[in-house]
């Protein structure tokens, strides 16, 4: 069974590959966690974010965002403490922050038909021979960093978003050898 590159053999990955990325996510909640958890791991590798996750949605409650728009400083210092997540001040205080931009484009459109709007309503169904085609950003991955940015959120730079772009579906970047490309572009239809 052939998989994109960049898997490996950790059966974390390869679980991960073939079960969720690039399968395309229209819930509000899970996009805003699925970025967020990108933004943790500018910097690291995403094994090390996925090995972490169920710590993550532990100390984040479920990354519900408008519980954690409430949040403060006791609860900061609370992150920092957790050895299971990624200790960054920056990073955790992001995480609210961000919470609070994704509460304003909920109430305005749906953070879902924001983030879709952008591909047209549908995955871009990209045909990549190869790893090495794969671009790391894209013009839609900057307009919508640019636009995320002056919307309040943070770490949310064009290669974050465009590997979460990649991650929920947003883009089906699976190399056409990937087992995985056909069943994803399969999926490309909105559930609405």
């Amino acid at each position: 069974m052939e998989r994109c590159g960049w898997v490996g053999t950790d059966p974390i990955y390869e679980a991960y590959h073939d079960t969720e990325w690039g399968v395309p996510e229209w819930d509000s909640r899970a996009l805003w966690e699925k970025l967020i958890l990108d933004g943790f791991q500018a910097g690291l590798s995403w094994i090390t974010i996925l090995k972490k996750r169920d710590n993550f949605r532990a100390a984040f409650q479920g990354f519900d965002p408008n519980l954690i728009a409430t949040w403060g400083e006791d609860d900061v210092q609370r992150l920092l403490d957790d050895a299971g997540i990624i200790r960054h001040r920056g990073k955790i205080e992001a995480t609210i922050t961000n919470a609070r931009a994704w509460q304003a484009i909920e109430a305005e459109q749906g953070f879902d038909s924001y983030l879709w709007s952008y591909m047209g309503g549908a995955p871009l169904q990209n045909r990549w021979a190869s790893l090495a085609e794969v671009p790391t950003e894209t013009e839609i991955s900057r307009a919508i960093s640019k636009d995320l940015k002056k919307r309040g959120f943070k770490f949310c730079g064009p290669t974050i978003v465009y590997a979460f772009m990649q991650a929920v579906g947003m883009v089906n970047d699976h190399v056409l050898t990937c087992h995985r490309h056909v069943p994803v572009a399969k999926m490309a239809t909105s559930p609405r």
